[in-house]
């Protein structure tokens, strides 16, 4: 089991925990992330659901009003960049994989741009635009 970073960029990505559960398959990316350090439970849409079916919760309502509650998009951009360089670690390599890898790393990077200067300007965490 390992930890993935690459979402870290303020309080509320700090707080989630990804960690890769398995090994990598054939293809060489692994198929199982547990995220935590949110509570579901101050996540209104978490009451809505049909069991066996994995629920991916979004961050709903201002992190300073409802705490950490759910997921971020860079939370998921970590994931798929693991998963790409997974993929392009094993025998599915090839530039289809490359380019997508490196459109999820530049994504990331813009959001992360984009939470340091709501960080700066002082309204992270709010509706505030």
């Amino acid at each position: 089991m390992r930890n993935l970073t690459h979402h870290h960029v303020n309080e509320m990505n700090e707080a989630l925990t990804i960690e890769v559960v398995d090994e990598p398959g054939s293809g060489g990316a692994c198929h199982r992330y547990d995220v935590t350090g949110m509570d579901h439970l101050k996540n209104e849409s978490a009451t809505r659901g049909v069991p066996g079916k994995l629920v991916v919760l979004f961050q709903n309502g201002p992190i300073l009003e409802h705490g950490v509650n759910g997921v971020t998009h860079e939370v998921l951009l970590a994931i798929l960049q693991d998963r790409l360089e997974g993929f392009q670690s094993g025998p599915y390599a090839n530039e289809y994989n490359d380019l997508a890898l490196q459109h999820v790393i530049a994504a990331q990077s813009v959001l992360q741009l984009r939470t340091k200067e709501r960080m700066d300007r002082g309204v992270e965490g709010t509706h505030t635009v």
